[in-house]
């Protein structure tokens, strides 16, 4: 079993989310956190926040890349050596999926 923590993170819009956070050990050891205010009726002006952070704590292969086309568009590449890191970034995205899935109040009809 893993000890999972609850923590508020503060956006850069002023935003107030709650995160759930777990560490994940092999060979390496990646923490991860993940929080969202679930969906809110909108688009980026209007809608919900989300936010997620996957952090080496000790001996991952790990580089990540933010980049910006010609027309402003952004992209997150995230690049992973070892087989280790190929485990521990599937149960990252997991508990990534699980805490998003969770949070996001589904609207009903």
């Amino acid at each position: 079993m893993f000890e999972i923590k609850e923590n508020q993170r503060i956006l850069p819009d002023g935003t107030r989310i709650t995160t759930y956070a777990r560490d994940i050990y092999n060979c390496n050891v990646l923490s991860v956190e993940a929080g969202t205010t679930g969906y809110m009726g909108g688009d980026t002006g209007h809608g919900g926040r989300t936010y997620f952070r996957i952090k080496d704590e000790g001996g991952t292969d790990l580089k990540a890349r933010v980049s910006e086309d010609k027309f402003g568009s952004e992209s997150v590449e995230v690049f992973l050596g070892g087989d280790a890191e190929l485990e521990t970034i599937i149960t990252a995205l997991r508990f990534i999926a699980k805490v998003l899935e969770d949070q996001k109040n589904d609207v009903h009809d």
